[in-house]
């Protein structure tokens, strides 16, 4: 009897096998035929899931994404009763680059970004990607200021916005080794530290 194949299991085997190359030497002049090499699977099983490199490097990025959320899920059900504040500061961190897992998944989306600024259809994508985070922000910032645990003349819709803006280049920043994790962790916190009251965050 033939063996069946788990189709979903091998398309994240393939793009695990991208986000190693990714992490190890970048992907600008990574082909096809090397990342099937990566997943040890032939270029043609590949071509069956993924068209084009761009289609691939979609999908990691979901993967990455999806893992990340997991994580975020995995370390609030372990620290008890979910508040906005440890919610929002939960999913910072992940954000960062602060362990391999991070910056594996940090790695994929500054590769997918490159290729996003010379074409259109990517470009689209990426900033359709940004929305939901903010949205989520945002929830948990109204949330807050309802339960007054925001600092006054703040307006969550903007902070949202600034939040997405501020881990996106402190993550960039530990990437370039212009700060270490420990620093942006510390800049990141601050800024958390004067949006929440004293109470939010205790």
């Amino acid at each position: 009897m033939a063996q069946r194949v788990d189709h979903e299991q091998r398309r994240n085997r393939i793009a695990d096998a991208l986000t190693r190359i990714a992490v190890d030497r970048g992907l600008d002049d990574v082909g096809l035929r090397e990342i099937a090499g990566e997943a040890e699977v032939s270029l043609g099983q590949l071509q069956h899931y993924f068209r084009s490199k761009d289609e691939l490097l979609l999908f990691a990025l979901r993967r990455v994404g999806e893992l990340a959320t997991q994580r975020v899920g995995e370390r609030l059900a372990s620290d008890g009763p979910t508040t906005p504040y440890l919610l929002i500061r939960t999913t910072l961190r992940e954000m960062l680059p602060l362990d391999p897992q991070s910056r594996s998944g940090l790695l994929v989306h500054v590769a997918f970004l490159s290729r996003a600024v010379h074409d259109e259809e990517l470009r689209t994508i990426t900033r359709d990607g940004t929305r939901p985070l903010a949205a989520l922000f945002a929830g948990q910032l109204h949330r807050a200021a309802e339960a007054r645990a925001l600092t006054p003349g703040r307006d969550p819709d903007t902070e949202a916005e600034l939040l997405v803006c501020l881990a996106e280049g402190l993550a960039n920043y530990v990437l370039l080794d212009v700060h270490d994790p420990g620093t942006a962790m510390a800049l990141m916190d601050r800024h958390l530290d004067a949006l929440f009251t004293a109470t939010a965050r205790a």
